[in-house]
């Protein structure tokens, strides 16, 4: 596995936040951080004290929202109400 490495703290907070996010999907993630899956979960196991690891994990594993390919709707990425508040997102919003 290659090694994890961020540009500052906004990076890696906002990795950990987006992982938190039940509708952010892992490919997000990766699109915008070029992360894998196994690295997030690394990353969140080295940066979360244990027990929010343990809750983190229990929440995410299996849940259909955090991987594209198990999504069941059809009409687009879901968007938040307070998104136009973000300003750490790499991507541009549209």
């Amino acid at each position: 596995m290659k090694s994890i490495n961020l540009d500052n703290d906004l990076d890696l907070n906002r990795i950990i936040e987006m992982a938190w996010e039940d509708r952010t999907t892992f490919d997000a993630i990766k699109f915008q951080f070029n992360l894998k899956e196994q690295d997030v979960i690394v990353l969140m196991r080295k940066t979360l004290k244990p027990s929010s690891f343990k809750l983190w994990r229990k929440r995410v594993q299996g849940r259909k929202t955090k991987h594209e390919a198990k999504r069941t709707y059809d009409l687009g990425r879901f968007k938040c109400s307070r998104q136009r508040s973000i300003s750490n997102n790499k991507i541009s919003k549209r």
